[in-house]
């Protein structure tokens, strides 16, 4: 349990260090300043909105009855968020046109399937005809 607890400890560093390099950066494009309070601010807000997320979106997969995690549990989980809702929607809109289309071949049966539906058929024939 200790090593999770690192593993945790080491995300939620790493998360609040991208969250103030980003709060840096927007500042410096808009010409301002920001204090170095308000910058732990909204990276402990955005860490903690973010632990929240992922258990909502956690929690409607498992309501799903599923174990992984799919776009729509995301999108239900941003529902009392209209504006964060429409760029997740077209976000992913986005990614999806970049995406190659690829047409699903029919998947194969292994070879000793083939055999045996082959051995099945044969002997269905055979008590046909007799």
């Amino acid at each position: 349990m200790e090593g999770d607890e690192l593993v945790s400890d080491v995300f939620r560093d790493r998360f609040r260090v991208s969250s103030v390099c980003i709060c840096e950066s927007e500042a410096r494009k808009s010409g301002m300043e920001i204090s170095e309070c308000a910058t732990a601010c909204i990276s402990d807000l955005a860490y903690k909105f973010s632990e929240q997320l992922a258990k909502d979106i956690r929690l409607f997969a498992h309501h799903a009855r599923r174990k992984t995690v799919k776009t729509e549990d995301i999108l239900i989980s941003t529902h009392r968020n209209e504006h964060l809702t429409a760029s997740l929607r077209s976000f992913w809109e986005d990614l999806n046109a970049k995406e190659p289309q690829s047409d699903r071949k029919k998947r194969r049966k292994p070879p000793k399937e083939e055999e045996e539906d082959e051995e099945d058929d044969n002997r269905a024939a055979s008590i046909d005809n007799t």
